[in-house]
């Protein structure tokens, strides 16, 4: 694999970690605790190789600029805009709701979970549709 192929893997990656977290989502409403933390627990391992693969990528390639035009990049940015700080402010937050769960505190779990699932969720779909929109509708970017 090359480092130009990594962007399709992460994305691959936040996709499968989209899917877990929405059937987490789902079983835990239904009442299946543990499946729910199975399919958490696979989320949290796509999440972490997605990160991974994310970083170094970035750390490799450097800044890409988008190389889409016209009414393009308004919405591009905008979702740049609002995908930036959510998804430095996710991994806290994920953090903040796994720990309880790991000690037994259901309690605090839920109510730290009520806020991080949209956010995750948001995170997720925004990086989806935003390397979508930079690698492969608008794309390729442009190597800074």
């Amino acid at each position: 694999m090359t480092t130009a192929e990594l962007p399709s893997l992460y994305t691959l990656f936040n996709a499968c970690a989209l899917a877990h977290i929405t059937l987490g989502l789902i079983l835990i409403k239904k009442g299946h605790r543990q499946a729910h933390a199975a399919s958490m627990a696979i989320a949290l391992i796509f999440s972490a190789a997605f990160l991974g693969c994310y970083l170094y990528y970035h750390f490799t390639i450097g800044h890409v600029k988008f190389a889409g035009t016209g009414w393009t990049r308004p919405v591009y940015f905008t979702l740049l805009l609002t995908h930036i700080p959510l998804a430095v402010l996710n991994l806290p937050m994920i953090i903040m709701t796994v720990i309880p769960a790991l000690k037994n505190r259901f309690d605090k779990h839920k109510r730290m979970g009520r806020w991080t699932l949209p956010v995750w969720l948001y995170v997720s779909i925004t990086g989806i549709i935003i390397y979508l929109m930079c690698y492969v509708w608008f794309g390729p970017p442009i190597r800074a």
